[in-house]
């Protein structure tokens, strides 16, 4: 009787336990735990945090002004091939004249490993470094100072800045950064979020200093020290690698993930029920 008493207990007990696991939720898939109503969080001034031109960043600036001739010198020409045909129809001499052009692509300003660009009459400029504002007030300010243009209009934009999200997300690939500032988060969002299987206490961001490679970690679960990592604004060229949890490590490998399996504790209920039964009889 008491060894009955003590299968059932421990059965009951088992049942107990696969309820539980299955019923309490994950600790870890929750974005900005600790954060409460209200919650001020200080973080770096996002204006600090503007990307800024490197090496062989690829540049468009364009200068416009009331006279539009003084403004062409400064602009990089789009050369466009043209050519002149005649057709005959139905064999006639009833010819009509076309042209067809197409155009050679954009022109840019690639930035040389030194972080300079040669800029038409103002010639090498240093700008690496600088924030797209601070270039287009620089050349402004050189244009105006030069008494080239009273009046000249500088706009500056970044043709080839961009970051990698790989991993368990919805859509990995390589985004635009065709803002100003990109924080960790809207960059995953770009990605259309982790997937159910991302670890998100150990997010990856790999970041080029100089000749080296920096690593750093981040913790989506965790508010606080998210918005203070170093990371949390991202770069042009910074990678973000979303590692898979330990659950779908586990099923990379064969019957690795046995102990969290659905089916396997089925079959481990199904084997005690029928040993009860057994037992019973």
């Amino acid at each position: 009787m008491n060894i009955k008493f003590a299968f059932k207990s421990t059965l009951f007990v088992l049942i107990l336990a696969c309820l539980a696991a299955s019923c309490s939720a994950p600790k870890n898939i929750a974005y900005f735990q600790g954060a409460q109503d209200a919650e001020i969080f200080e973080i770096a001034s996002a204006e600090s945090k503007q990307i800024t031109v490197q090496p062989f960043d690829k540049l468009s600036i364009i200068v416009t002004c009331k006279d539009p001739a003084l403004a062409k010198m400064f602009n990089l020409q789009i050369f466009t091939n043209t050519s002149a045909q005649k057709n005959g129809f139905n064999g006639t001499d009833d010819y009509r004249e076309y042209t067809v052009g197409y155009s050679d692509g954009i022109n840019g300003f690639t930035v040389s490993p030194e972080g300079t660009i040669d800029y038409p009459v103002l010639g090498v400029i240093k700008v690496a470094g600088m924030t797209r504002n601070e270039l287009a007030a620089f050349i402004k300010g050189e244009i105006m100072g030069r008494g080239l243009i009273k009046d000249p209009i500088v706009t500056v934009e970044f043709l080839n800045v961009g970051v990698s999200v790989l991993g368990e997300v919805s859509q990995p690939g390589r985004y635009d950064m065709n803002v100003d500032v990109l924080t960790i988060m809207e960059a995953l969002s770009l990605a259309r979020d982790l997937t159910i299987q991302g670890d998100r206490k150990h997010v990856k961001v790999l970041r080029k200093e100089g000749d080296k490679v920096q690593a750093y970690v981040v913790d989506l679960t965790d508010a606080k020290g998210l918005v203070n990592s170093p990371v949390y604004y991202l770069k042009q060229g910074d990678i973000v690698y979303v590692e898979p949890n330990e659950m779908k490590k586990r099923q990379s490998t064969t019957n690795g993930n046995n102990v969290t399996n659905v089916s396997f504790w089925l079959s481990v209920a199904s084997l005690l029920t029928s040993a009860a039964i057994l037992f019973k009889k």
